[in-house]
Order: C-alpha cells, then sequence, then structure tokens
C-alpha cells in the first residue's frame, strides 16, 4: 500500500498542510486568548496590544523552543511499530486527528470555553489508533498521565498562585505605605519573572540553534537575566506618574499602575512559554505526516521539521487569536474572578512558572488548566465566594468531555479519509 503514500503524496501533505493551520487557528483562538486572557482581563493591556505582543512572542516561542515537544506527543501516545507495514493508517490518521481536533477548538471557541488544545490532540490521536488501527497501539499509562495532569497541574499552578498573592498582599497592601512598598518589592517580582522566563529560553529554546549550556550556565545566566529586569523595572517604576495623596484607594489604584507593568512582561512570558509548548499540537502530526509521506513510508522517532511547517503553525495561532480570541479570553479575564494587575499577575506568573516545570520534566500538560488552575488560587486567595461557580463548573465539563470529543470525532475522518483513499 505504500504506492499509496507515492502516487498521493503530494495532496495529502497539502490536506494535512490544510488542516494543520486549521488546528494552529483554533490553537490561537483558544489557547494563546489564556496566555492573554488574564492581562486583558485586568485591562493592563487592550486587545490589539495583546495581538501583537502574541505575534512577537509566541512566534518566537514556536520557533526557537517549539522541536523539544513535537517528538514527545509523536513518540510518546501510540506505539509507531504497529504502523510500520501500514504507513498510509498513520499518514490517515494524523490527518484525521488535525481536522478532529480543529473543528473541536473552533467550536469550544466560539462557545467561549478555555479548553487544552493538547488533550484535544491526543484524544484524536488516540481515538484513530485505538479503533482504526489496534487498541495495543495507544500507550494507555501514558493517557493515564495526562488525565492525571487534569488534577495535578491546576492544583501546582493554584497553588504557586496563591502564594505569591498572598505575598503581595503582606508585602504590599496591608501595609501603611502600599506605593513605597511597591516601588521596593516590584522589582523583585519582576526579576523573579525575568529568572523563569529566561531559564525557559535558555534551557529549551537555544538547544535548538544549537546553543548549549550547561545547567550551572544557566541558572547564571537566568539569575543575569533577573537582575537586568529587576533593574530596569526600579527605574521604570520610579519613571511612573503617581498621585502622592494620601487615601488608600488612590494608594492602590497606582500599586495597580506598577502591576499593570509587570502584566506586560508576564504577558510576553506567558505567550513565549505558551508558542515553545503548545505549537506542537498543530505541527506535531503535520511533521509526521511529511516526514513519512516524504520518506516513502518509513516511520522514524523523530519527524525532522520542513522548513514551511513552523511558520504555518505560527501564521495560523496568531490569525485564530485576532478574528476569534476575544471569547476565551473573556472567560479567562472576567468571568471566574474579577482580576486586577497585581491577581493578574500573580496567576500569570504561577502558570508560567508550571509550564517551565513541565517543559523541564517534558509533560505535555496543558497550558489551559494550568491558567485556570492559576486564576481560580488568586480567587480562593480571596476567599471563595469571589469565584464564579457556574463558570468553572462548565470548564471542568468541558476540559472532560475534549479527549472524547477529539477521540469521536477522529475516529470518522479516519474512516472517511481511509476510504477516499483506498
Amino acid at each position: 500500500m505504500v504506492d499509496v503514500l507515492v502516487t498521493n503524496g503530494p495532496m495529502l501533505i497539502m490536506i494535512a498542510a490544510a488542516f494543520g493551520f486549521l488546528m494552529a487557528w483554533g490553537i490561537g483562538a483558544n489557547d494563546v486568548a489564556n496566555a492573554m486572557g488574564t492581562s486583558v482581563g485586568s485591562n493592563a493591556i487592550t486587545i490589539k496590544q495583546a495581538i501583537i505582543i502574541a505575534m512577537i512572542f509566541e512566534f518566537t516561542g514556536a520557533f526557537l523552543a517549539g522541536g523539544e515537544v513535537t517528538s514527545t506527543i509523536r513518540k510518546g501516545i501510540i506505539d509507531a511499530s504497529y504502523f510500520t507495514d501500514v504507513p498510509e493508517l498513520l499518514v490517515y490518521g494524523m490527518i484525521g486527528s488535525l481536522l478532529a481536533a480543529g473543528i473541536w477548538l473552533v467550536v469550544a471557541s466560539a462557545l467561549g470555553w478555555p479548553v487544552s488544545t493538547t488533550h484535544s490532540i491526543i484524544g484524536a490521536i488516540v481515538g484513530f489508533a485505538a479503533v482504526g488501527v489496534n487498541a495495543d497501539a495507544v500507550e494507555w499509562g501514558k493517557v493515564g498521565g495526562i488525565i492525571g495532569s487534569w488534577v495535578v497541574t491546576p492544583a501546582i499552578s493554584g497553588f504557586i498562585a496563591y502564594i505569591i498573592f498572598q505575598s503581595v498582599q503582606k508585602l504590599i497592601f496591608d501595609t501603611d505605605d502600599p506605593l513605597g512598598n511597591a516601588k521596593r518589592y516590584v522589582p523583585f517580582y519582576m526579576a523573579l519573572a525575568g529568572f523563569v522566563m529566561s531559564l525557559v529560553t535558555i534551557t529549551k529554546g537555544l538547544k535548538h540553534v544549537g546553543i548549549h549550556f550547561s545547567t550551572v550556565e544557566a541558572y547564571l545566566l537566568a539569575a543575569a537575566v533577573a537582575a537586568v529586569v529587576g533593574l530596569l523595572g526600579k527605574v521604570a517604576i520610579s519613571r511612573l506618574k503617581m498621585s502622592d495623596k494620601a487615601d488608600r484607594q488612590t494608594q492602590y489604584g497606582n500599586v495597580e499602575k506598577v502591576f499593570a507593568i509587570l502584566m506586560v512582561v508576564t504577558a510576553c512570558c506567558m505567550a513565549f512559554a505558551h508558542g515553545s509548548n503548545d505549537v506542537a499540537n498543530a505541527i506535531g502530526p503535520l511533521a509526521a505526516v511529511v516526514s513519512v509521506v516524504e520518506s516513502g513510508g518509513v516511520i522514524g522517532a523523530e519527524a525532522v521539521l520542513a522548513w514551511w511547517i513552523l511558520p504555518l503553525g505560527a501564521v495560523g495561532i496568531v490569525l485564530g487569536l485576532a478574528i476569534f480570541g476575544q471569547r476565551v479570553m473573556k472567560t479567562i479575564g472576567k468571568n471566574i474572578t474579577h482580576l486586577t494587575p497585581s491577581r493578574g499577575f500573580a496567576a500569570e506568573l504561577a502558570a508560567a512558572s508550571t509550564v517551565v516545570i513541565a517543559s523541564g520534566t517534558g509533560l505535555p500538560i496543558s497550558t489551559t488548566q494550568t491558567l485556570v488552575g492559576a486564576v481560580l488560587g488568586v480567587g480562593m486567595a480571596r476567599g471563595i465566594a469571589a469565584i464564579n461557580i457556574g463558570v468553572v463548573r462548565n470548564i471542568v465539563v468541558s476540559w472532560v468531555i475534549t479527549l472524547p470529543a477529539g477521540a469521536a470525532l477522529s475516529i470518522v475522518f479516519f474512516f472517511i479519509i481511509k476510504s477516499i483513499f483506498s
């Protein structure tokens, strides 16, 4: 059957590229909106600014750091040995999976549900492999790990967000001189954000450009970046126009202005971390299709990325956010709990830290669940009444539906594509 791949190769690659673009569009509409939702929801930046930041940092993250995760999803979830004699089934399955996950993401985005793009594509891949090929072709242990991450990821990021927000309250808001303390302590929060951000760039991103650092060098370099960011932050804060009127409300307003600057930094962090982690969901299956077709049916462990795949994914992501991202942004930024720049900052820094921890361990976590967990953590710090339980319930339900929805759609598309080409 390998001749199917030879005769229809260019056609299959074109279809895969189109569906890969749809998937990337869905990631932009749904997931990037998560990365930006807290910044937009707390009014630190406008939608237009969010799109510009996303364009730059998502693209850089995807381009520099996106390679590592591409291989994980590809190798981890299904056992390639089941496809050695029938490589065309892998190609059909990956194409069907991209279409299935892409459609699910567009539907979820239209409803304003922040679902996991990672789990959409994994559900789709598991569906076609288990039903279309062989149930044993699925690494069920890995799938179990992913389902476990539904609880673990939001819990970790929620906990970190809770602690960061409590520290902000204790050091700044609950003091006699909130503004003075903000000027004193915020540069340290900025440095922490700089540290987390540069660590993920150094350890993940630069590898793909052929620059390697030892662990010690990476940490020293990140510490140096953190110091510079902290100093720049100190300068920026000293230049802010502040009214020194004594009433606390005005002082709180001024403190939030300071945190609004920080939110811009963390929005960039989140976009970068997100680009590096989640672009693989669109380009992984596409890279698999291209490598199998171009090698005439040989399934390698690594998918070498064709030059046009990463730009295709990055452009799709940016367009999805620009055209369709506002609904999910509203859910994350406005509907779960009331966010101010200081709360949004705590949530984003916690989410970015969790993404760094997970990327370091190669876990396909969901940025969405990380961020929702972090926003909940900040809400919890203000008491359960601060959280809109109805919205949270809908979000959790949409998470649970995501895997089976992706699986069901991809099974249908797999059999349709198979019947067309064979």
